[in-house]
């Protein structure tokens, strides 16, 4: 179930890490700044509400959603109760989890916009759609998570890592110029002729995306 989960987000756009049990979910936890956990609460050593329990004691703001088999009322109170934002019953359609993910992300933990704006460059989370004045920007799925990250952190230096971190799995090649050749496309489209420039390379640092205190 979580490899066919895993392939079905990933073609959606989701950038995921498999945890095969409790104590590699809390490794990576604590090694990754995750959006969002989908967290089965019968694994092979922890279970998934100690799991949540110590993430959430933790202080970590990631979403998570529980997900069971047991469907009784009194198991999913005592899973919110323990901190999960949403309760997924199993066998759930893998559609079904997309959405309640994309729901939950609309509502971020630090209460980020779904309307993100740096500058006149202006990206709608909702419906993956960016302008800049008058102009639309066509993205691809990985160009969208790339671009999110660096206006989710706009007028701030970003390093390759940190992109890496949020747009692509743990099967990134750190060695590879994959990110560059993003970042190429990305100015590409962002900046055209007579328009101000909004990306910069920070030379030994990373990126940026529109001056320090540009984002809304």
């Amino acid at each position: 179930m979580a490899d066919n989960a895993s392939q079905y987000l990933r073609r959606g756009g989701f950038s995921v890490d498999v945890a095969p049990d409790g104590r590699t979910a809390l490794s990576l936890a604590a090694m990754n700044p995750y959006d969002a956990v989908v967290l089965d609460l019968q694994l092979p050593d922890i279970d998934g509400s100690e799991i949540c329990r110590r993430l959430r004691e933790g202080g970590e703001p990631m979403r998570i959603i529980m997900a069971t088999a047991r469907d009784a009322v009194e198991d999913r109170i005592a899973g919110l109760n323990l901190g999960a934002d949403d309760y997924l019953v199993k066998p759930y359609a893998l559609g079904e989890l997309d959405a309640r993910l994309r729901a939950l992300l609309r509502r971020p933990a630090d209460l980020t916009p779904v309307a993100l704006q740096v500058g006149d460059l202006i990206l709608d989370t909702a419906t993956r759609e960016a302008t800049r004045g008058e102009r639309t920007i066509t993205l691809t799925t990985k160009e969208f998570a790339v671009l999110e990250y660096l206006m989710r952190n706009g007028g701030r230096v970003v390093t390759r890592e940190q992109i890496s971190a949020h747009a692509w799995d743990d099967n990134y090649d750190p060695f590879s110029n994959v990110i560059d050749v993003y970042i190429a496309r990305l100015r590409r489209k962002i900046d055209r002729e007579h328009e101000q420039p909004l990306l910069s390379t920070v030379r030994g640092a990373g990126y940026r995306l529109g001056e320090p205190g540009s984002v809304r």
